[in-house]
């Protein structure tokens, strides 16, 4: 009996997705909720599985294809067997080829390394498999850095690279050691040009931030902050807060109640622009810019003005570690008043970000360097970070902004206030 895989729900309003790798092939045994193809659409990157065991029969469409939701990605046939294309068909295969033949006739050399993946059995995705042979690389000596330890074509480009440096060094040293004088090299070496679509999502990032500068009327103000204070009880509380809570205590979790202070007291802030109205949010989801394999992502925290440090940090981390599993989803993404992005963990001293639409402002955390201030009349070495609050004109006015920044500073540098509601 065959079935019919489709295209699922991929989210509100979300009504199509590109191919972005077949996880199987044509011959392969599949179980059932077996992933056989990733999905990219407009903000995560989802794997479709199958709903029955059986073997695929047939694919409906190329990787890099845009299909919609309820369209036919693929064919499997149920119960069939996996015509060698099982795991313990593919092993009896390679135990009949590396087995000589009763004939004077050599016996056949097992595949090759570069045909196989790193776990010695599982096919290669067609776009790595080409990667594999055009580079003439062995992946079994690659470390994956998929998922689950799989082979992207990033790993294989890396290790060719590598490879060609290794021996381009190797080469260049018995030159070097010739009596002769030998004609002069050309130092540009060999030139390359790589063309890559670009992914759904990475489409989708470069048209919203566009769109943001075309709409709105984008302004930034700055401010610096002495991070003493938060250090300070950092070091003193870390350990406690660890044992009880059994996750790290951040920065983020300083900066995430300290917006949540100036959003209430400047709520145009906390508001966004539709069509010739403000929405304005009794409540505060804060959006935090997460980093993740194929672009920026910026999952929700709900709440975050009801919530204490520790929910916020177990929030924080949950997303950062499913960003790099790419097993984030459209609910975690959807909404968000105000956003948070730390440009500060990648080494940014300053930086003016741009907002996330229909949001109207966004905090810019930065690196935290010592630097002399005066303080009291005297110079002192501080540990300080510049903050940067973009914003639209068009809604908030600049002393709302300027006013937002300063609670926020003033949260940081005496996080009392956080206590007091000050």
């Amino acid at each position: 009996m065959a079935t019919e895989i489709q295209v699922p729900t991929l989210g509100e309003s979300v009504t199509e997705g590109t191919i972005g790798e077949w996880l199987k092939q044509p011959g392969d045994s599949v179980a059932v909720d077996e992933a056989i193809v990733s999905l990219e659409t407009d903000k995560v990157a989802v794997e479709v599985p199958s709903p029955v065991a059986g073997v695929i029969k047939e694919l409906k469409a190329a990787e890099g294809d845009t299909v919609e939701v309820g369209a036919v990605l693929a064919i499997v046939e149920e119960g069939a067997a996996g015509a060698g294309k099982s795991d313990d068909g593919a092993k009896n295969s390679e135990a009949r080829d590396a087995a000589p033949a009763p004939s004077p006739t050599p016996a056949p050399a097992p595949a090759p390394a570069k045909e196989q993946a790193k776990d010695g059995g599982a096919t290669l995705s067609p776009a790595v498999r080409r990667a594999v042979l055009e580079h003439g690389v062995d992946p079994s000596t690659i470390e994956g850095s998929g998922r689950d330890g799989r082979l992207t074509k990033e790993d294989v480009i890396a290790a060719a690279k590598a490879k060609k440096d290794g021996s381009s060094a190797q080469a260049a040293a018995p030159a070097e050691e010739a009596k002769a004088p030998a004609a002069p090299a050309d130092s540009g070496g060999e030139r390359r040009e790589e063309r890559v679509k670009m992914t759904r999502m990475r489409q989708t990032i470069a048209r919203r931030l566009k769109g943001a500068q075309e709409e709105a009327a984008l302004l930034t103000t700055f401010n610096d902050c002495d991070m003493t204070a938060v250090i300070e009880a950092r070091t003193k509380y870390k350990d406690l807060f660890a044992k009880k809570h059994d996750i790290r205590l951040g920065f983020m979790g300083f900066f995430a109640k300290a917006a949540c202070l100036a959003l209430k007291d400047v709520p145009s802030a906390n508001a966004y622009i539709e069509g010739d109205e403000i929405v304005y949010h009794d409540y505060v989801d804060i959006s935090v810019a997460v980093s993740a394999p194929n672009g920026l992502v910026v999952p929700v925290i709900r709440d975050a003005d009801k919530k204490g440090f520790a929910r916020i940090e177990k929030d924080i981390a949950d997303f950062g570690a499913r960003a790099k599993e790419g097993t984030l989803t459209m609910a975690d993404m959807k909404g968000g008043t105000f956003t948070i992005s730390n440009g500060g963990v990648f080494g940014s001293l300053m930086s003016t970000p741009i907002i996330n639409p229909p949001q109207s402002a966004v905090l810019g955390l930065h690196r935290i360097e010592d630097r002399a201030v005066v303080v009291n009349g005297e110079i002192v070495v501080r540990p300080m970070m510049y903050l940067a609050l973009s914003y639209d004109h068009r809604l908030i006015d600049g002393r709302e902004a300027v006013t937002a920044l300063k609670i926020i500073k003033e949260a940081i540098e005496d996080p009392t206030r956080m206590l007091i509601d000050l």
